[in-house]
């Protein structure tokens, strides 16, 4: 059994910065503000939140093979 991981580093995708942050387990994070440019992210079509869009690992849900959301 493979251990699900938390932490995502986020990229945005206007300013190129990078953010690494922990996933939440039990909810989809649909909107995230850059700390650098303040653009807020959204899912991009066919994703389920902010961290299968950008960030390095998919979502815990994701990664479980479950539904998201």
């Amino acid at each position: 059994m493979e251990t699900t991981i938390l932490k995502s580093t986020i990229t945005c995708p206007e300013c190129g910065h990078k953010t690494e942050e922990e996933m939440p387990t039990t909810a989809c994070q649909f909107f995230y503000e850059c700390d650098n440019c303040k653009q807020t992210l959204k899912p991009k079509e066919g994703d389920c939140c902010v961290f299968c869009s950008y960030g390095t690992v998919a979502c815990p849900p994701i990664q479980e093979n479950k539904n998201c959301c």
